[in-house]
């Protein structure tokens, strides 16, 4: 095997050659010969690229509603599939059955102090045809709710976080034995009746207030983009901060021989009978309610005052559901790799929706398909990437990730050898390019926005992008920032379960709206208020198109670590001042508490309950993450300085991309996070309490902010060994680059 190797690379990059790194190249992991090769090849990528293929495929793959388990969502996995193979790909259709729950009855009702019945329909609109399809869509509802008939007195409960449960427990206010009702916002709609049920209640409506997606924002549909008083966002509320994918396999692939859980097993459905609702139907009960009047912060923009509750308004919901298990369709595309066969470059995007799904997800899945017909173009010249290119197209990503996750989990020993990066796109509009992911790819990730320009200002998406952090005054860089991932979309099996590093970009800001999981997310829709022309989409795809060519192309893999140790840095500060603030607030609250503070100033016409009396905060010892992170910054440091000499041999070169392509996995440890073991990754995790949300540094500032404080001090050390473990990567990287 290793003399094969030695021949493929001495024909792939001549024998006796010495490689310049990043450091004295124009595209970073590089040599100077092979930038030049590369330029020219991105130049016919923008060439070959054309925007009414996007527009095309967008219009017939939306034609229909295309859920999980519908015929056209399995005509779309076929069209997509046949796209592929007329491009010459390796083309494989992945189908796992999984369980996706549907509507059979939906009933809500006020039956006190003014009887309502909620018409939970979203009527078709002028102007739009595909608004009348109602025929062939789910209705509105909550994919992983429980069956459930509850009656009780409805309580308002702001977003439904536990920070709003805080709030009514200084009022007085107990949710337990009532149905409560939560604004969508503010956190992942999973979390809501997941804190309610915590909280004793015993049901839950989801509504979209007018102050976050309708009318407050903008002209509602079909006159403008916004959210009208008949929309209703539908969703997964699933567990999805323990584990996404099927909730009958959790942590292995639902493939046709899995031992599957009984439903009453399954840690990952929800508690309480779970609906969303439009504002509409929503109003009367607010309007019913009355106790204490909300917070100001709490407030929407209804023409009602808010008030919390409990009652008098008094409802009775009533949900059952179809338990059946569905197909849902991966398309697995391979274009394979002359010289790097078994190392992956993975590049995805989803393709059911819950409804039309124009936005989300056709308006990433087209710019995944227009840069696969692409880069089939550019093979035809003669090109062939050095490591193997994966395309696929995800099924059931709406549900909770199912398609990805389920793929993951049943190739995850393939994948922790040969994946090298996932790509991840999901919904796109149009305006400022946004980026997020491994920081590893940071400095990567910041040469190719530099070079793509936005198809309406004649500037670079990175000059627009960086106006924009002027303008708002937010925090900037030098170089293009990537944000922390959560979850909520496909990377999160490759990033936070195997340590594969990872990107999800797209672009946004400019074509805002109200549609998002509705009837209303259509072709029509799309066309008029998101990207018109498809002149972003099209950018889209020379920007992921590059990072792709890139990252499969690339001598030595573009991974670089003073920007990772920079942010790590900003991380463990951050835990640092956590807990320092903690300590002090606590104090400060103790002390009023004791010096009767509190009590003198309660108002008596509208009383707060006092709170009790909280344990101090121990001073933590955080010497193991700073001794981890400062073994990171000597380790990248060092390794920044090696990338700029000569490359001693060309087997040492494969040996080094081995170290890189797998070093994202030193930040994972197999038990995984407290309470949460499929989630392994101990730099970036989605909040136990915000679902999408990251929380960097999650089993130490978890537990801080839970006041786990024996917790914490166990996580710092298990994320201080981790840290060290990177760092000796990285110098094991360095070594093989410095001249003995």
């Amino acid at each position: 095997m290793k003399s094969l190797l030695k021949l493929c690379l001495t024909l792939a990059f001549g024998t006796g050659i010495l490689l310049h790194l990043s450091a004295q190249s124009s595209i970073m992991g590089f040599s100077d010969d092979a930038a030049k090769k590369q330029t020219a090849l991105e130049q016919k990528l923008d060439e070959n690229v054309q925007a009414n293929n996007l527009d095309e495929w967008m219009k017939y793959m939306t034609s229909h509603p295309h859920h999980v388990g519908s015929p056209w969502d399995a005509k779309v996995a076929e069209f997509i599939a046949g796209k592929f193979r007329s491009w010459g790909y390796e083309v494989k259709m992945e189908t796992f059955n999984v369980l996706f729950p549907t509507p059979k009855v939906r009933q809500l009702e006020m039956i006190s102090p003014t009887p309502f019945t909620a018409s939970l329909t979203e009527p078709p609109v002028e102007g739009d045809p595909y608004s009348a399809q109602t025929d062939e869509a789910l209705p509105s509802y909550n994919c992983y709710s429980i069956d459930g008939d509850v009656t009780g007195e409805l309580v308002f409960v702001n977003y439904g976080i536990p920070a709003d449960y805080e709030e009514l427990e200084r009022r007085g206010i107990d949710v337990k034995g009532k149905i409560v009702i939560a604004k969508y916002a503010g956190s992942w709609r999973g979390i809501k009746p997941k804190v309610a049920a915590e909280k004793g209640a015993i049901g839950c409506l989801i509504y979209s207030d007018p102050e976050d997606d309708g009318y407050a924002q903008g002209d509602t549909y079909p006159e403008g983009a916004f959210k009208n008083d008949h929309g209703v966002q539908r969703g997964a509320v699933m567990d999805l901060p323990l584990s996404p994918g099927d909730p009958l396999t959790p942590g292995y692939g639902a493939t046709d021989d899995a031992k599957r859980l009984d439903l009453d097993e399954s840690p990952s459905l929800t508690k309480i009978p779970v609906l969303p609702i439009s504002y509409s139907d929503a109003l009367p009960l607010l309007q019913a309610l009355q106790g204490p009047v909300a917070p100001d912060s709490w407030r929407g923009a209804l023409p009602i005052t808010y008030h919390i509750g409990p009652g008098p308004a008094k409802v009775h919901l009533k949900l059952e559901f179809n338990w059946d298990m569905r197909p849902v369709h991966d398309v697995i595309a391979k274009m394979k790799g002359s010289t790097y066969p078994d190392e992956w470059v993975i590049r995805g995007n989803h393709h059911d929706a819950w409804v039309h799904g124009a936005a989300d997800p056709i308006s990433g899945m087209v710019t995944v398909m227009e840069e696969a017909r692409v880069v089939s173009e550019l093979a035809k010249t003669g090109w062939q990437p050095k490591r193997t290119i994966v395309y696929c197209a995800w099924g059931g990503e709406e549900p909770g990730l199912l398609g990805s996750t389920e793929w993951v989990e049943t190739y995850a020993d393939d994948l922790v050898k040969k994946a090298v990066a996932y790509i991840n796109t999901d919904g796109t509009s149009r305006g400022y390019l946004f980026a997020g992911g491994s920081h590893t790819l940071e400095k990567f990730f910041d040469q190719i926005p530099r070079l793509v320009q936005d198809p309406k200002k004649g500037i670079t998406v990175y000059e627009r992008r960086k106006a924009l952090e002027k303008f708002r005054n937010m925090p900037s860089a030098d170089g293009f920032t990537l944000s922390a991932l959560g979850s909520g979309s496909d990377y999160s099996s490759f990033f936070q379960h195997l340590g594969i590093a990872s990107l999800n970009l797209g672009f946004g800001g400019e074509g805002n709206g109200g549609e998002y999981h509705t009837m209303y997310d259509s072709y029509t829709h799309y066309k008029r208020f998101k990207d018109p022309d498809f002149a972003y989409g099209a950018t889209l795809v020379k920007v992921v198109g590059r990072t792709t060519l890139r990252l499969a192309d690339a001598e030595v893999l573009p991974f670089e670590f003073t920007h990772m140790a920079k942010t790590l840095e900003k991380y463990v500060d951050e835990v640092q001042k956590l807990t320092d603030n903690l300590r002090e607030s606590t104090a400060k609250e103790n002390r009023f508490i004791r010096d009767g503070v509190y009590e003198a100033v309660n108002n008596p016409n509208e009383p707060m309950a006092i709170p009790d009396i909280k344990p101090d905060v121990p001073y933590l010892n955080f010497a193991p993450l700073e001794n981890g992170l400062a073994a990171i910054q000597k380790e990248a440091q060092a390794y920044d300085q090696a990338t700029k000499q000569r490359m001693p041999d060309l087997e040492s070169m494969h040996r080094l991309n081995q170290i890189l392509m797998h070093i994202e996995q030193s930040f994972t440890r197999e038990e995984g996070l407290p309470r949460r073991p499929w989630f392994r990754h101990f730099v970036y995790a989605p909040g136990f309490y915000t679902g999408y949300g990251v929380k960097t540094l999650p089993g130490v500032r978890e537990a801080i902010e839970e006041r786990h404080f024996d917790e914490a001090q166990e996580q710092i050390g298990i994320l201080g060994n981790l840290m060290e473990g990177y760092s000796m990567q990285i110098g094991k990287a360095s070594a093989l680059l410095v001249k003995p």
